[in-house]
C-alpha cells in the first residue's frame, strides 16, 4: 500500500519511541531504516519505562512485524541483550521480528576504533556514543563491513578473523591509545553468543519483504533515529551521526521506492535538546536551562549524559521540514513548558548585523546573533482541555511552519497524547 515516514526534527531525543509505539497499531509492519543502538527509544507502557536501541518501536504489539532494516547497523552482543530485557512480555520473535539480511555488524573491534579516534580528538571530542557505529559505517563504504547474511555463511569466522585484523592494524596507529586485551576477550566472546542468537531470528532480504507487504496493500511504518540536524549530510556538521536520518533515508534504507512514500509525520520537542558537542544557537545557560533539564528529565535514554536545553528553534525547524517533505508534526513534552511564564521561540538569524533567510552555513559563527520571539506561556487545565495560551503557542508555529501539528504529547504515558484537528 504504502510506506509513511516517522523521524525527528531536531538533534534527537524527540520522543520518536512513544509516538511510533502510540501509531503501531494502525500499521502492521514498522521498519527501522537507519542508525544502531545509539538510538534510545523510550516507552513508558503500564508504568514501566523500556529503552529500545535496535527493535523497532512497535516490538510490544503482538500482531505487529518489526523489520530491523537494511541501512540499520546492529550490534549482536547489544540486540540479544535488548531482547532479553523483554522476556516478560512474551515475544513470539518467530512471527514480530524480522532482520534484513544486508544489515552491518558491529564487531567489538569497531568499539574500540570508536573509543580511539575520539581519544584522538582531544579537546575537539565530537560527542560520540561509543558504540562502533562510525568506523562500522565507515567499513561499510569502504566495502570490508560484515553483513547479517554473513553470520549464516560457512566463511564467518574467516570475514571476521581479516576485519578484526584489519582493525588491529589501524588501531597501532593511535600510540596514546591502549587495548585491554581481557575486556577484548570479554567483548568477543558476547560477541559470538549475539551472533549464536542472531542466527535463531528470521533473517529475510528485506527489499523483498517489504516489496511484497506493500503489493498486499499492507501499510509500512519507517522509524527513523537520531535527528534531522544530526544527519551526516544535512546536520550540523561534522557534528553529526554516521548516517542519514533524513526521509530520503528510509528509501535507500530499507529499499523502496520514493514513490512508495506517503506522510512524513515529523516529531519536535516543545523546546529543543541536544547531547554532547556541537553548535546549539538557542541554548539556554545557567538557572533557566537547568530547570529545563530538571522538569523535562533531560538525560540520554543510551548514555544517561545530560542534554543542553534550549527555546524552540524556528528557522531550524522549517529546514528540517523542508528537507523531509514533513506533511504533519507531532510536538512532545508539551507539559515541561507549564508555569514557565513567558516562553520563547528563536525566530530568525542576524549574521555580522543582517537578518538573514533561513540557517546559516556555520552554525558556531561568532557573528550569529539569534532573534527571539517572546509568548505567553501556560499552565495544566483541570479538565485536560488545552490552554489558550498553549492553543495560540500552536497557531503561531503552524502558522511559520506552513505544516500541520497533529499530535500533542504532555507526557511519557502512552495514554498521554492528543490528536488534534480531528
Amino acid at each position: 500500500m504504502a510506506v509513511d515516514v516517522l523521524l525527528g526534527l531536531q538533534w534527537g531525543d524527540e520522543g520518536k519511541g512513544k509516538i511510533v509505539d502510540f501509531l503501531a497499531p494502525q500499521y502492521p509492519i514498522i521498519a527501522r531504516f537507519q542508525g544502531g543502538p545509539n538510538a534510545g527509544h523510550t516507552l513508558v507502557v503500564d508504568g514501566k519505562k523500556i529503552v529500545l536501541h535496535t527493535v523497532p518501536s512497535g516490538i510490544l504489539y503482538p500482531e505487529v512485524i518489526n523489520l530491523i532494516g537494511n541501512g540499520v547497523v546492529i550490534d549482536p552482543a547489544t540486540l540479544r541483550k535488548e531482547i532479553e530485557s523483554l522476556s516478560e512480555y512474551d515475544l513470539d520473535l518467530q512471527r514480530q521480528l524480522r532482520l534484513a539480511e544486508k544489515a552491518h555488524l558491529i564487531l567489538p573491534s569497531h568499539r574500540l576504533l570508536d573509543a580511539a579516534s575520539e581519544h584522538a580528538k582531544g579537546a575537539g571530542k565530537i560527542g560520540s556514543t561509543l558504540r562502533g557505529i562510525g568506523p562500522t559505517y565507515m567499513d561499510k563504504t569502504g566495502r570490508n563491513g560484515i553483513r547479517v547474511g554473513d553470520a549464516i555463511s560457512p566463511r564467518f569466522m574467516e570475514k571476521y578473523q581479516e576485519l578484526k585484523s584489519k582493525h588491529m592494524r589501524v588501531l597501532s596507529l593511535y600510540p596514546d591509545f591502549m587495548v585491554d586485551q581481557d575486556a577484548l576477550a570479554e567483548a568477543e566472546s558476547a560477541f559470538m553468543k549475539g551472533i549464536d542468537f542472531l542466527r535463531s531470528l528470521p533473517i529475510v532480504n528485506g527489499e523483498l519483504f517489504l516489496h511484497e507487504a506493500l503489493e498486499k496493500g499492507v501499510d509500512v511504518l519507517a522509524e527513523g533515529a537520531q535527528g534531522t540536524l544530526l544527519d551526516i549530510e544535512y546536520g550540523s556538521y561534522p557534528f553529526v551521526t554516521s548516517s542519514n536520518t533524513i526521509s530520503a533515508a528510509a528509501c535507500t534504507g530499507l529499499g523502496v521506492s520514493p514513490q512508495n512514500i506517503r506522510d512524513v509525520i515529523g516529531i519536535t520537542k516543545a523546546y529543543c535538546t541536544r547531547v554532547g558537542s556541537g553548535p546549539f544557537p538557542s541554548e539556554l545557560h545557567g538557572e533557566e536551562g537547568d530547570l529545563l533539564r530538571k522538569k523535562g528529565g533531560e538525560f540520554g535514554a543510551t548514555t544517561g549524559r545530560p542534554r543542553r536545553c534550549g527555546w524552540l528553534d524556528i528557522p531550524l525547524l522549517n529546514y528540517a521540514i523542508k528537507i523531509n517533505g514533513v506533511t504533519q508534526i507531532a510536538m512532545t513534552k508539551v507539559d515541561v513548558l507549564e508555569d514557565m511564564g513567558d516562553i520563547s521561540v528563536a525566530n530568525s538569524y542576524t549574521l555580522d548585523g543582517e537578518e538573514i533567510k533561513g540557517v546559516p552555513f556555520d552554525l558556531d559563527d561568532p557573528g550569529i546573533k539569534v532573534n527571539y520571539h517572546s509568548l505567553p506561556g501556560w499552565t495544566a487545565t483541570k479538565d485536560g482541555s488545552l490552554h489558550p495560551n498553549l492553543q495560540d503557542y500552536i497557531h503561531t508555529l503552524e502558522t511559520k511552519l506552513s505544516v500541520p501539528i497533529r499530535y500533542l504529547s504532555y507526557g511519557p504515558e502512552r495514554e498521554k497524547l492528543s490528536i488534534l484537528g480531528v
